[in-house]
């Protein structure tokens, strides 16, 4: 097969990325940006939700919250009127494998900024008034997402594919693990965590590094690191057919998966790649042929969710309950044709460019810079090029795809969830025949 060519691009410049490790563990990166005024800084904790044990499930997401209430120095109203008065956005979230707090500025307000991110990670008070408040909030959340019905159907199917391990618990934890969570026991688990060893902190921008360190060694330096063995076993992977009712709902929510390779493996990219041809888009093969031609669901997509050890990628749809049988049968034959007829050189084209174009205009953001840093420092201890990557995507070849579709789409290893009004509807084993 002939594979059309990618148009000649210009090389693109060389990235300004700086990296130092201060004598207490506590990595910290820049990229220097000077065509633009703002400036992203990030702390990143090498640790997230797989990383607790189950009766502390949330207990990340929940501090994550904590230290927002206030510090030694600052009230919770403190902490929002200095961020408003610099025009910064503020933010954090919580992963699987990672906590974040994040903050972007114009580069005239970075000492301010270190200032008040470092004071919310370093200094939260957790007193018991607000833990007992934050309580009410967060449960508020749990139910908010469990109203959800296209995220409570990728909740459970994760609950099941990796069962009874941390990976597959809630992020959010669940209603008797947030109610459980004491002064004591959020304190213990944050010196554990919040620690020099387990952190980075990177920041893209209108920045000298030089000056950026001087900053950050004065309120990080003297942080004592502290041993720790977070990370638990691989979890095992069960691919099992899970169907809840749900009365209030008037669609059905499928949720369809099946193991993939972690965050870091060689072929990576060609999975990248895979995923946008089969639901990466509008032009994608679930969207055309399930929605275009076949007009079974409004809203279909694939997407990878890679982990440091293990990884799925997972589809997702929602139908009418008499519609559920064809959308799975379609989904199957899309795996089926992905595994036996070659990748026309056209469609493969469109997917690269897709997936390219994504990738360059995201890097034109200092906080997509940031994070991009952090977590490549986190996956691979290294820094790609942007020149690399795009090599990388533009070397995956037609066969690969088959060859990662062979790999992948195996009946025995599909789990599916389907949650809704689904008056008996039976799946078995036979409609996952791929």
């Amino acid at each position: 097969m002939i594979e059309t060519q990618a148009p000649n691009r210009p090389k693109s410049e060389a990235r300004d990325i700086h990296k130092e490790v201060l004598p207490n563990g506590l990595i910290v990166l820049s990229e220097e940006m000077h065509h633009i005024r703002s400036i992203s800084l990030g702390i990143w904790m090498k640790t997230g939700s797989r990383d607790e044990v189950p009766e502390v499930n949330g207990i990340s997401h929940f501090i994550e919250h904590m230290v927002f209430k206030g510090t030694k120095s600052r009230t919770a109203r403190d902490i929002a009127r200095q961020v408003d008065s610099i025009g910064g956005n503020m933010d954090a979230f919580t992963g699987k494998e990672t906590i974040c707090f994040n903050i972007k500025v114009l580069d005239e307000h970075l000492p301010v900024a270190i200032d008040i991110l470092s004071d919310l990670v370093l200094n939260p008070l957790f007193e018991a008034k607000d833990i007992t408040r934050e309580k009410g909030v967060i449960l508020e959340e749990i139910k908010m997402d469990e109203d959800n019905p296209d995220y409570l159907v990728h909740e459970i199917f994760t609950q099941n594919f990796w069962k009874d391990h941390p990976l597959g618990k809630p992020i959010l934890g669940t209603k008797d693990t947030v109610r459980s969570f004491e002064q004591e026991r959020i304190m213990d688990f944050y010196g554990h965590r919040f620690v020099p060893n387990n952190m980075i902190i990177s920041a893209a921008g209108n920045l000298n590094h030089a000056r950026f360190m001087d900053l950050i060694k004065g309120r990080f330096s003297g942080l004592k690191p502290v041993p720790n063995g977070f990370h638990l076993p691989t979890p095992d992977i069960t691919p099992k057919i899970v169907t809840r009712n749900k009365k209030s709902l008037e669609q059905v929510q499928l949720c369809m998966g099946v193991p993939s390779h972690p965050i870091s493996h060689e072929k990576r990219y060609v999975s990248y790649v895979l995923n946008t041809l089969l639901g990466g888009g509008m032009s994608s093969r679930l969207f055309q042929k399930v929605r275009e031609e076949q007009g079974l669901v409004y809203s279909i997509y694939s997407d990878l969710n890679p982990y440091r050890d293990t990884g799925c990628m997972a589809i997702y749809a929602g139908t009418s309950l008499e519609s559920t049988p064809k959308v799975v049968d379609a989904v199957m034959t899309e795996f089926k044709e992905l595994k036996s007829d070659a990748i026309p050189a056209e469609e493969l084209r469109r997917a690269k460019d897709q997936l390219k174009g994504g990738l360059m205009l995201s890097l034109e953001s200092s906080t997509s810079r940031m994070a991009n840093l952090a977590r490549q420092e986190m996956y691979f201890d290294r820094f790609f090029t942007l020149d690399e990557t795009i090599d990388q995507i533009e070397s995956v070849t037609a066969e690969e795809i088959t060859d990662m579709a062979n790999a992948l789409f195996s009946p025995e290893k599909v789990a599916i969830t389907v949650l809704g009004n689904l008056d008996g509807l039976k799946l078995s084993r036979e409609h996952l025949v791929c």
